[in-house]
């Protein structure tokens, strides 16, 4: 079935919850709405092969009539599939936390999500985890969303300034206009998600560099600090210690993938997921926030984390 388009004035006037929700359950697309049909056909058979799976690890399990046991025996489930289709070594993860959690991790391939999910499954147990997805692989993915959440994992959408750049929308025009918005709400929704995840327990895992890259760092000029780093990880810092009571750490973790690896799934190959020095909440605010209770920005969080991740990755992964 063809993907819809919103219409001028349901773009207009609906926002980037209710645009979301269209998504998910109506088989609506924003990027065909703003004339990137090309990126999401891009992910389409990404998407089929993860429906699959999902497909596999929710239906083929029961009992039906009890959403909490059918969704424990789904996760047990994913576990043993995916350590056979993605698997990864993940030594020296935190099996019990007692503050929140924040990944940020380097973000080679799509593989590593599958790894990711494993090691959260089966070391940080039934806590919920929620991933930011870039808007094409989020499109691909929105259809099957509540079997999604059934295995424990929250997706949301974010369009990368990566994926915007490839959008090639007009400066001024009405699609530009609106697509800033939806974007800039659904960042907002993100960080309102993070804080509700963060106080129930859950992990949130980022990639910070925004884009499929090996190394954690944009570009050279940004790891000889001559270009920002991508505010990622002090926008959720800002965001999540706002509450004065948020015991929230932030772990980065560097993601080394198979030789010979591409952009895609990888499906079968062997990931190694490195665990970096934990940044704790005290240091954070300590080191971050100092006098200030709320800082309009946090300088220097965002390339410390960064270089965490980079320490833990060989040198050919550095820039």
């Amino acid at each position: 079935m063809a993907k819809k388009t919103f219409s001028k004035e349901e773009l207009e006037t609906l926002s980037a919850g209710e645009i979301n929700r269209k998504i998910i359950y109506e088989n609506y697309s924003l990027l065909r709405t703003l004339g990137a049909e090309n990126l999401r056909k891009e992910m389409v058979p990404v998407g089929k092969v993860c429906k699959a799976a999902v497909d596999y690890f929710v239906k083929t399990t029961g009992p039906k009539n009890n959403y909490e046991k059918h969704s424990r025996n789904a996760r047990k489930k994913m576990v043993k599939g995916l350590s056979k289709i993605a698997p990864g070594e993940y030594k020296g993860f935190p099996k019990d936390t007692k503050n929140g959690l924040v990944v940020g991790f380097n973000h080679p391939s799509l593989g590593e999500i599958g790894r990711i999910m494993l090691m959260k499954a089966d070391v940080m147990g039934d806590s919920l985890m929620l991933f930011p997805v870039n808007l094409p692989w989020y499109e691909a993915l929105a259809p099957f969303y509540d079997e999604i959440k059934m295995l424990g994992i929250i997706i949301t959408p974010t369009i990368t300034p990566s994926t915007w750049a490839k959008m090639k929308l007009k400066k001024g025009s009405f699609l530009y206009e609106q697509g800033s918005r939806i974007k800039r709400e659904f960042r907002d929704m993100y960080t309102d998600l993070s804080h509700e995840t963060i106080k129930n327990g859950g992990v949130i895992f980022v990639a910070p560099s925004a884009t499929r890259q090996a190394t954690v760092f944009k570009n050279k000029d940004v790891y000889e600090k001559k270009e920002d780093v991508i505010p990622t990880m002090s926008v959720l810092a800002l965001r999540l210690y706002e509450d004065p009571e948020m015991k929230c750490d932030f772990l980065p973790m560097a993601v080394l993938p198979p030789e010979g690896y591409k952009r895609g799934l990888n499906i079968r190959k062997h990931y190694k997921l490195i665990p970096g020095e934990v940044m704790t909440a005290d240091y954070i605010r300590k080191k971050y926030f100092g006098k200030a209770k709320r800082p309009a920005k946090l300088d220097g969080f965002d390339y410390e984390f960064h270089q965490r991740i980079a320490d833990k990755l060989p040198k050919e992964f550095l820039v």
